[in-house]
């Protein structure tokens, strides 16, 4: 009978463990290192920053935005005055009282909350719900997966600021971190927005299309709503099936048609207000709102879930910042798209203080009869474009959703390799294409559908609202009294508006709230899996104890080749490396453990993307090697990956050696970033030479590389085996001992490389109650089969693949 042998390393009494030295290490790093390297860290922590743009450039881009970002919210005049007059026009100072509403909507809302204020709350120009949780867990630890490490803090792209201590922002982040609760609380506020930004990608594309394509009524009123109907479809289905051209494309064909579109209803509504009546103007007044309501009570009231249309798209423009510098999209609202608005609404309130009778069709009808075709051909297009920044946006929070995992694992392809926040996903587009369709073939007409997209968006705003609170306190770090302002005002608003919804649901207003209900379920059910796979792999991880006893007596074989052990541990041996062993009582004769982890940022540079560290003695020839991405990295094909990491380890056996000259030890060492730690070994190693204090050196580097943990451990396998010659010569050069093990290294990964993932099934516990049977059992279960598999992600070759099953029970 095999007797297993267990080695147990000592540490001294008071000395940190491996594991926490291997936390602490760039805290240590960064107070050390003298000031030129210093000032070199802060160049590169704000290399990511927009760099000077030309003035010309900056044009183009504010050009291009508008085909992107501005098609929704600049065909909202198409629908706006039908829904807040769905009934009729009763009197023509109720016209002037909605057009100082939509004024002072358009004014408070998308100008001066999100252009200039909700839009810098950008994780480095990503926008979005998800953006600003991304913000927060980087100032306060409120993630609900555990496995941050204190070198991430240390990334250059790890932007925040620290606290204060005793602070209104050190105690905002006390309070949201002392409950458990608060933080689900958190996440569920994100979580809904973000559903009904996926909402609005559907609901967009077919009121925006639906009320273009109404114009063909307007000039032949006997023609069949079906007609219309199935026009619409057609373009919707040829709009989605463009989508895999990429934004940048799309972007370039669109904007054209957006800036004419704008033009047009900007020299439409001047003509209109010079001709039937100039004293709309007067509705700059906000004394209108108030006679307004006071006229017509709670039917004014109810009317603002129409008015709330003029500002849809807004939430749009936040999501698809991404795309473009904030700068060029402040310009081209403020300048271009603002005004045209202004004028387009004015334009239709002249023409419908003369023509009550044309409530129904008051945009098409108020065109002039010698451009009305052409206004049709390019309202069709600036509809489809309007649906584009949606469907872009949508892209993007789903995207940032996997990343923090919330979502099921979804296809992302990257469409441009200059702009790599231009992506595309193939399920999540084709998905929205039957969700308008089925929307659009069912309601048929704007009215309805008007009320569903309005309740989404207002969703959105006040879920935007709570987080930007949070914001201001924990990241901007503001006064508390100016975030009472903005908390106030923008709560008055939105609530208000919301309250006038809510009369609509049964009108449509249902449509949403259904599919925020579905899109949250998915979520919540990815991401309460998610996280206890994460307990059980913490919970069952194998000690170091258990590593440091392995040896002979185990009866194990070290064969040819790399074994790469996947695990979403950061740190300690995975329940699935023992269970493999278990099983099969061999190993190979380098073992890597991966852990490819999910930063809350927006990308994580090359030269800092890996983390590598020795486990063990170096005749073990086992190592842990941690791939950070961000969410804007997250799915780019990195077909690489494998070379990247191998050269990673070189790297790092290069740096180990040469800080540890004609040295034995069985040592083992973490190290941040090879490529950002080489110059400094190199100097170290220089140092020596030149007879310098090697205490002082080592105390610098201490921060990097852990104290040796020597044992007198036996060599897995049989030491005579030419894949088993773990252990050099004493009297060895650096560059002798370094090129013996990055030979060996070359030499196993000739031999083979094989991909070790686990396929952890879970299940609910016996006695679980019914609603979380379902969940788990069934919904979790489908979806798990439908998305796609980690191997596909990270782009394992079938044929290396090795699945290690195990079940797991919540």
């Amino acid at each position: 009978m095999t007797e297993r042998v267990q080695v147990q390393a000592t540490i001294p009494e008071g000395e940190e463990t491996i594991e926490e030295r291997h936390v602490g290490a760039m805290w240590d790093l960064e107070q050390k290192l003298d000031q030129p390297m210093d000032e070199e860290a802060n160049k590169l922590k704000h290399s990511y920053r927009e760099k000077g743009i030309s003035m010309w450039m900056l044009l183009r881009l504010s050009f291009q935005s508008l085909g992107i970002v501005y098609g929704d919210l600049g065909t909202s005049p198409l629908y706006v005055f039908y829904n807040t007059f769905p009934n009729g026009i009763d009197d023509s100072e109720d016209v002037i009282g909605a057009l100082s509403l939509i004024i002072y909507s358009l004014f408070l809302i998308p100008l001066i909350k999100y252009v200039f204020i909700v839009c810098k709350a950008n994780d480095n120009g990503q926008g979005g719900t998800l953006a600003i949780y991304s913000l927060l867990c980087r100032h306060a630890k409120v993630k609900l997966i555990p496995n941050q490490q204190r070198s991430d803090e240390n990334l250059t792209t790890y932007s925040r600021t620290v606290s204060v201590e005793g602070s209104f922002a050190a105690r905002t982040k006390k309070w949201l971190e002392s409950k458990h609760w608060r933080k689900r609380g958190l996440l569920v506020v994100v979580l809904l927005g973000t559903c009904m930004m996926i909402g609005d990608g559907i609901l967009t594309p077919a009121i925006s299309v639906l009320s273009a394509t109404g114009g063909i009524k307007v000039s032949s009123p006997k023609m069949s709503s079906d007609i219309v109907v199935l026009v619409s479809i057609i373009i919707l289905v040829g709009l989605f099936s463009m989508q895999h051209y990429g934004t940048d494309k799309v972007g370039w064909l669109f904007a054209p048609i957006v800036f004419i579109w704008f033009v047009f209803i900007g020299a439409t509504g001047i003509y209109n207000i010079c001709k039937h009546d100039p004293s709309v103007l007067k509705a700059f007044s906000p004394t209108y709102i108030y006679l307004y309501f006071k006229r017509r009570g709670r039917d004014g009231w109810i009317s603002l879930g129409g008015i709330l249309l003029c500002i849809t798209g807004t939430e749009a423009l936040y999501a698809d910042i991404a795309y473009f510098p904030l700068l060029a999209i402040q310009l081209a609202f403020t300048f271009f798209v603002f005004p045209c608005l202004l004028l387009s609404y004015c334009g239709q309130a002249a023409y419908l203080v003369k023509h009550k009778e044309h409530y129904k069709d008051a945009f098409y009808a108020s065109i002039p009869d010698s451009v009305y075709w052409p206004m049709f051909v390019v309202a069709t297009g600036a509809a489809i474009v309007g649906s584009q920044a949606t469907i872009s946006g949508t892209y993007s929070i789903i995207k940032q959703a996997v990343s923090h995992g919330c979502f099921p694992r979804v296809k992302i392809v990257h469409t441009s390799k200059k702009f790599l926040g231009q992506i595309y996903c193939p399920d999540i587009n084709w998905i929205l294409m039957l969700g308008c369709i089925a929307v659009t073939a069912s309601f048929k007409n704007q009215s309805q559908i008007g009320n569903a997209y309005g309740t989404a968006v207002v969703l959105v705003m006040l879920a935007t609202t709570l987080l930007m609170v949070l914001t201001m306190l924990l990241v901007w770090r503001c006064h508390w009294i100016l975030v009472l302002i903005f908390a106030v005002l923008s709560l008055v608003v939105e609530l208000t508006y919301f309250s006038a919804v809510i009369f609509k649901i049964n009108e449509g207003g249902w449509v949403p709230l259904i599919i925020a209900a579905i899109s949250l379920l998915v979520m919540s059910v990815w991401h309460y899996a998610t996280v206890k796979k994460y307990e059980f792999e913490m919970h069952s991880k194998v000690s170091m104890s258990w590593i440091l006893g392995l040896g002979p007596s185990l009866g194990l074989v070290r064969v040819p080749g790399i074994g790469l052990v996947y695990t979403e541990l950061a740190s300690g041996v995975p329940h699935i490396f023992s269970h493999f062993i278990t099983n099969l009582p061999a190993i190979h004769s380098v073992v890597v453990f991966v852990c490819v982890k999910y930063l809350p940022v927006y990308t994580v540079p090359e030269e800092e993307r890996f983390l590598v560290k020795r486990i063990g003695p170096k005749t073990f020839r086992m190592f842990r090697c941690i791939a950070r991405y961000g969410y804007k990295d997250l799915h780019r094909k990195d077909d690489d990956f494998e070379n990247k990491l191998f050269d990673s380890l070189v790297s790092f056996i290069r740096m180990e050696t040469m800080m540890e000259p004609n040295s034995n030890s069985s040592t083992y060492s973490s190290v941040y970033s090879v490529n950002h730690t080489q110059n400094l070994g190199e100097e170290l190693i220089h140092n020596n030479h030149n007879g310098n204090d090697n205490n002082n050196n080592m105390d610098m580097f201490s921060s990097m590389v852990d104290y040796s943990v020597s044992s007198t451990l036996d060599t897995i396998g049989p030491a005579d085996s030419p894949h088993n010659r773990l252990s050099f010569s004493q009297n060895n050069t650096v560059e002798e001992e370094e090129e013996d093990e990055s030979e060996f290294l070359k030499t196993c990964k000739d031999s083979g490389v094989v991909h070790i993932m686990g396929n952890t099934v879970v299940k609910a516990r016996q006695g679980s109650w019914y609603p979380k049977k379902i969940a788990i059992d069934y919904v979790y279960a489908f979806l798990a089969k439908v998305c796609r598999e980690n191997s596909v992600i990270l782009h394992v070759p079938h044929e290396t693949l090795l699945n290690v099953g195990q079940v797991f029970y919540v």
